[in-house]
């Protein structure tokens, strides 16, 4: 039996006619977590295609059976891939986010529909394909038993694709409700914690020194933290993460990052207006201490990848200069632009829907870079040519200088991220949504 992974990647994403480059990308963990999840005596041949970084060559594979993830800025390449095997006789599996939010939509590109986790389901999914019993849908949302969670198969992902393929998780889900976040209305709001020694028993089987982790809140639980932070430290590793701001205002957490090894974060500030961060849900982020905390953790030697967020109803024009000036005197290494995208299955996107403010359902353009809503206070048009104009300013040679100069012992990987970045700024206009006399 032979089984096709594929992870779907949008236009801006994907190889060859995308603007994301090698050195901004990590390795997603979704495929060779997949890939761990197959029984070792199911007697099943595996290949794994990433569209971030390799063309599907449809000639190239006659897979017996397809399983494809997706999430709803991918979910249209998703399907059209969906439909050509179909079309060829060829069974196909749909999960991820996407098909979780909308399991009946996805159903129709489909011959069977995981939603939630796949933990419990894959391997059920695959030995009742071979049986002949396969079902529409296979649903497990229930929270996972601590030290379930097998280890992702790295050893089979192309090294130079990457600029590492150490990415992996800690913990699961988010105790936050932030209202542009599709994680507690596709996967609850739970927070799980694996082991610290399973994480640590993970990190040994790695090559190299660099890790990363993806998970969505790595210092959520404050015990835990300190708990894993710790265990860190004599491993000698350098990694990066993400986290809240909420969790990085305490400077024994920040020490202990430090010491354990942390050298960049991404961190959602999301805006400049307290007004807008209420909306949002995240109150948490107090704007008059947001410089501290960036000094602080530049003094620990670790750069930030602050992300930014335009469009909420209490945006107007003004917040785009406001958020560029902020990014520059606050010295933020890597800053990452996005527009507030109300994903489809969200309470946000059903307020909108019913506001009739829901101006496209091209997933395609639920890529947090393109215009799928009517703003409140400027026009789509005006909301996207806001977008470019921060991205294009704050990825000038001026701007990353001023931002990166003195902030971090990596000065030469916050340059080669920054050019990275910059040239994704300076190519964001190919995929411009709104043309002239729009």
């Amino acid at each position: 039996m032979t089984l096709l992974l594929i992870l779907p990647a949008g236009m801006i994403h994907r190889h060859k006619t995308g603007i994301f480059k090698k050195s901004l990308r990590y390795a997603p963990i979704t495929l060779s977590y997949l890939h761990s999840l197959i029984p070792p005596d199911a007697d099943i041949e595996t290949e794994m295609i990433d569209e971030g970084v390799e063309m599907l060559d449809y000639a190239k594979y006659n897979p017996d059976i397809v399983a494809i993830s997706i999430m709803t800025g991918t979910a249209k390449r998703g399907y059209e891939i969906a439909d050509y095997y179909r079309n060829r006789g060829t069974t196909v599996i749909i999960g991820g986010v996407h098909a979780t939010l909308c399991p009946k939509e996805a159903k129709q590109h489909a011959d069977s529909i995981a939603i939630g986790h796949a933990e419990r389901t894959f391997a059920q999914m695959l030995s009742d394909f071979r049986q002949n019993r396969l079902q529409e849908y296979y649903v497990d949302k229930k929270q996972l038993t601590p030290g379930s969670m097998p280890i992702p198969r790295r050893e089979l992902l192309n090294k130079k694709h990457y600029i590492t393929v150490n990415s992996m998780l800690a913990t699961r889900g988010c105790p936050n409700n932030c209202q542009f976040c599709a994680v507690p209305y596709a996967w609850g709001k739970r927070y799980f914690k694996r082991p610290v020694e399973n994480v640590i028993r993970e990190i040994d089987t790695m090559q190299g020194k660099e890790i990363v982790f993806i998970d969505v809140h790595l210092l959520a639980d404050r015990e835990y933290a300190v708990k894993l932070l710790k265990a860190l430290i004599p491993l000698n590793k350098t990694w990066f993460g993400l986290s809240t701001t909420e969790a990085l205002n305490d400077k024994y957490i920040i020490n202990l990052l430090e010491k354990s090894g942390c050298r960049g974060l991404l961190i959602g500030f999301e805006s400049v207006s307290e007004e807008a961060l209420k909306s949002m849900n995240k109150s948490f982020n107090i704007l008059n201490t947001y410089k501290t905390l960036i000094n602080d953790l530049h003094n620990a030697g670790i750069r930030i990848n602050g992300t930014f967020l335009f469009g909420t109803d209490h945006d107007r024009k003004d917040i785009f200069d406001r958020t560029v000036e902020f990014v520059d005197r606050a010295k933020i290494d890597l800053p990452r632009y996005s527009v507030f995208t109300p994903y489809p299955g969200t309470p946000v996107y059903n307020k909108l829907h019913m506001e009739q403010r829901i101006i496209s359902t091209d997933w395609d353009l639920y890529d947090v870079e393109h215009v799928v809503y009517q703003p409140k206070h400027m026009s789509p048009r005006q909301l996207e040519e806001g977008l470019h104009k921060a991205w294009k300013q704050t990825y000038s040679m001026p701007s990353i200088l001023k931002r990166i100069t003195g902030t971090s012992k990596l000065w030469t990987l916050g340059l080669m991220t920054n050019l990275g970045y910059r040239y994704y700024a300076r190519n964001l206009k190919k995929y411009r949504q709104f043309k002239e006399g729009d």
